[in-house]
């Protein structure tokens, strides 16, 4: 959600991030994580969770200190990073180490633009459709709390970020409905590709929005 959509609502209003599309993103979740609930390994989501915990705390202190733009440009730089180094063929094994050092990464990023899945979703890209959207799914679920409180901390997010939410939630359902239909498509050989297009199209549009 957050990979196509982060950049489009920039252009369209910048409020809607990241505040709105995050706690659209908490709902978008609790659909997703009970649709595909036998994908998840707990085990996994706890080690990233912990890892969520510092990332959120740190892109909340990095949004109160430097311009938005410059968060934007550093984490589209970022993005294109991690597909760099998936498409080098580097594989990051799942253990316990990595999973708290990616969920890190995706916390700082999920408070300070929105866009928390890239490190997540090159950290499961080999694995099957289910075992991707369902554990991703269950890390947001929480991460997604997170991520609102911080920002409600900061004073990043009140009345008018909750309208803003409201606004979002009537396309957040007609997208879920749908993707009960593509994801079986996206299950195949498409998977990984589409993840890696998605990632760099949204990195991309990020930087060039915040040059100078």
């Amino acid at each position: 959600m957050g990979l196509i959509a982060v950049p489009l609502l920039l252009l369209i209003h910048p409020a809607f991030v990241p505040g709105p599309l995050i706690l659209t993103s908490f709902f978008l979740n609790i659909l997703v994580s009970h649709r595909e609930r036998e994908g998840i390994n707990f085990s996994q989501i706890g080690w990233i969770i912990i890892g969520r915990l510092f990332g959120t705390l740190f892109g909340a202190i990095i949004l109160v200190l430097l311009p938005k733009s410059h968060v934007s440009m550093m984490l589209g730089i970022l993005i294109l990073s991690a597909v760099g180094m998936s498409m080098s063929g580097v594989h990051i094994p799942l253990t316990n180490r990595n999973l708290i050092s990616v969920g890190t990464l995706s916390g700082f990023m999920a408070t300070t633009t929105a866009i928390g899945g890239p490190p997540l979703a090159l950290l499961y890209q080999k694995e099957r459709g289910i075992i991707l959207r369902g554990n991703l799914a269950g890390i947001f679920l929480i991460g997604t709390i997170l991520s609102t409180l911080a920002l409600i901390i900061i004073g990043k997010f009140g009345l008018t970020e909750l309208l803003l939410s409201i606004e979002l939630f009537p396309g957040t359902l007609i997208g879920f409905f749908l993707s009960g239909y593509t994801a079986k498509i996206l299950d195949g050989r498409f998977l990984r590709p589409a993840v890696l297009t998605i990632s760099t199209i949204s990195a991309l549009v990020v930087i060039l929005k915040n040059l100078p």
